[in-house]
């Protein structure tokens, strides 16, 4: 599950980053795909941390 979060970060960081290139910073496209990097940023951090805790169980 880790792992294809990772994946999917760095696939959305990239493409948000063409977006912004291309569409600039404050275009739809862009600000959705930050949008949606945020999400699965927090949903890493969130499952990283439960990981964490049991561990040092």
């Amino acid at each position: 599950m880790v792992n294809l979060l990772l994946k999917q970060m760095e696939q959305t960081r990239e493409m948000m980053i063409r977006s912004g290139v291309e569409n600039g910073l404050q275009n739809a496209k862009t600000i959705q795909l930050s949008r949606r990097l945020d999400q699965l940023m927090n949903t890493y951090y969130r499952q990283t941390a439960f990981e964490e805790e049991d561990q040092e169980d």
